[in-house]
């Protein structure tokens, strides 16, 4: 994902947890480097003592849950002896008490940390955990359907084979079918018109050097056909999330 994109995802996801749960403060990155996040989005402060505050695994409450890749939680963040306490000035500058962090996890990896807040040393119960989990589950599946959608457009960008351009035409008749099931006209159309770049991608490569020859004109062709903006990846990865 993109920097905008992920902003645009992150901060989705923090605005639904603090409508479902009522708490104060939410906040969250994503891993730009395997071992560190950095603090990026936040919904509910109070100062900006967390913003661009540097998370490494192992070290804090969202250290902890990067390294054991599970919800972690404590009630009273200045008394925790269950955590490290590297980053207690930013946590208390801003009157945090009672944390949970829970991680976003792509195909196994721990990609990022969303984290919720009361400025009170109470209990969080269930409801708040399973907002959490949930708010998490939908930047995983954003960065997932991504992923995908990128992948796709390499293949479709840089025909290595036969086999390559076959799934390329699977993919565009899987896009075409969804097409008249999208209730939305305009994100209907987009997506019709970027199936149709898919096809004159094909076309022209056949023409250019023959379909999956590898030959430069081929991929020139499809490549300057496939070269889809910004939006219109976000139109497939909308699509693709259904």
């Amino acid at each position: 994902m993109s920097e905008a994109a992920d902003a645009v995802e992150m901060r989705g996801a923090l605005l639904r947890l603090r409508r479902a749960t009522g708490l104060p403060i939410a906040f969250g990155g994503l891993l730009h480097d395997p071992q560190r996040l950095r603090i990026a989005q936040i919904s509910g402060a109070q100062t900006y003592a967390l913003h661009g505050l540097a998370i490494c695994t192992g070290n804090g409450l969202g250290g902890k849950s990067m390294a054991l890749s599970r919800p972690c939680a404590v009630t009273d963040y200045r008394e925790a002896r269950h955590i490290s306490h590297e980053y207690d000035a930013a946590v208390l500058a801003e009157g945090l008490r009672s944390v949970l962090a829970v991680p976003v996890v792509v195909r196994r990896k721990v990609r990022g940390v969303l984290y919720g807040a009361l400025r009170r040393p109470l209990p969080l119960g269930d409801r708040a955990f399973d907002a959490a989990v949930a708010a998490a589950r939908d930047v995983e599946q954003a960065l997932l359907v991504r992923e995908e959608v990128q992948g796709l457009l390499t293949v479709a960008c840089e025909p290595a084979g036969p086999g390559a351009w076959e799934e390329v035409r699977e993919v565009h008749g899987v896009l075409r079918a969804l097409a008249p099931r999208v209730a939305d006209p305009l994100l209907r159309e987009q997506l019709i018109a970027v199936c149709a770049r898919l096809a004159a991608a094909r076309a022209e490569a056949r023409t250019g050097g023959g379909e999956g020859s590898g030959g430069g004109n081929a991929r020139a062709a499809a490549a300057g056909s496939v070269a889809l903006a910004p939006r219109e990846v976000d139109v497939l990865a909308c699509v693709a999330a259904g």
